[in-house]
């Protein structure tokens, strides 16, 4: 059925339903004639009369009810998904899908578990890793990025927290090589460190500006293989004070640097941003980041 098919059927069916031309053309919002057209081409399309034409107006023959069935059902179909989509954009249902840097993870998961125990019926998809999902691909819904400010063009971005990172080494580095005493002491010890040698992160750029190129033993591709390295006793990496924290093996070698906070950001696609369902779950998670600070 095409859309011209369909506006033929559609007037056809209110023609039947109100017996009038004049009353199918206040109903559709067009003029007489144009409800006289649709009827004389639809029977011609379908090689029957519709209807029978008398002074008060218009009788639907066997053909005419059996196409005003076939019309109403389809009408009321209609109305009922518009009704479903109506509904279903005022609610948390369906999938979610929230892509951050596998680092965050620790952060992140308790909130989205808690946040799809609020809603049902809502499936949560986490995506995690350095590839930079296409929001407005609707790869996602909402993406948590670290670094600068993203600049996508019809992306809303909005400020997260500022991550505080710093350096660990696992209680058995320590106990075998010694706490660095300074950053004068960190040529005699071994680093772990993200595979990318060319990453902006700022806290890598300090590494490869302080620390000997063959210092570095220990490279990974994904944030969480870095902290598994790190807890192994390969060297010193840097990991976020969140993330540390949730390891008790783990030693503070410096204190937190401003110039190693890494922002982060809550990125959505401008098409989505305003559904209920990413409001909800940007609201959540904002409210969620507040307590973030304290643990």
């Amino acid at each position: 059925m095409t859309a011209d098919n369909w506006d033929e059927i559609r007037t056809a069916y209110h023609v039947a339903r109100l017996g009038t031309v004049s009353g199918a053309a206040e109903v559709l919002g067009v003029h007489h004639a144009t409800v006289i057209r649709h009827i004389d081409a639809l029977e011609a399309r379908l090689g029957a009369k519709l209807f029978q034409r008398h002074a008060r107006g218009y009788t639907a023959t066997e053909a005419g009810v059996d196409l005003m069935q076939v019309a109403q059902a389809t009408d009321d179909q209609l109305t009922q998904l518009a009704g479903r989509i109506k509904g279903r954009g005022a609610e948390v249902t369906g999938e979610l899908v929230v892509t951050s840097l596998s680092g965050m993870a620790g952060q992140l998961t308790p909130v989205l578990v808690a946040f799809r125990d609020l809603h049902p019926d809502l499936t949560v998809r986490f995506l995690t890793g350095e590839r930079l999902f296409r929001l407005e691909y609707g790869e996602a819904h909402v993406a948590i990025r670290a670094g600068s400010a993203p600049g996508q063009p019809d992306n809303v971005v909005q400020p997260l927290i500022k991550l505080p990172i710093t350096l660990y080494a696992s209680k058995g580095y320590i106990e075998r090589f010694g706490m660095p005493e300074g950053e004068g002491a960190l040529a005699d010890h071994r680093f772990v460190a993200q595979d990318d040698e060319a990453s902006r992160a700022p806290f890598y750029r300090w590494m490869r500006a302080t620390v000997p190129s063959g210092n570095i033993v220990y490279r990974a591709s994904e944030d969480h293989t870095l902290i598994e390295a790190v807890l192994a006793g390969a060297g010193i990496g840097f990991l976020s004070v969140f993330e540390a924290r949730r390891h008790p093996d783990l030693v503070q070698v410096f204190p937190p640097r401003e110039e190693w906070t890494a922002p982060t950001w809550i990125v959505t696609h401008v098409d989505l941003h305003r559904t209920a369902k990413v409001q909800a779950f940007l609201a959540f998670l904002k409210d969620a980041a507040k307590s973030w600070d304290q643990l």
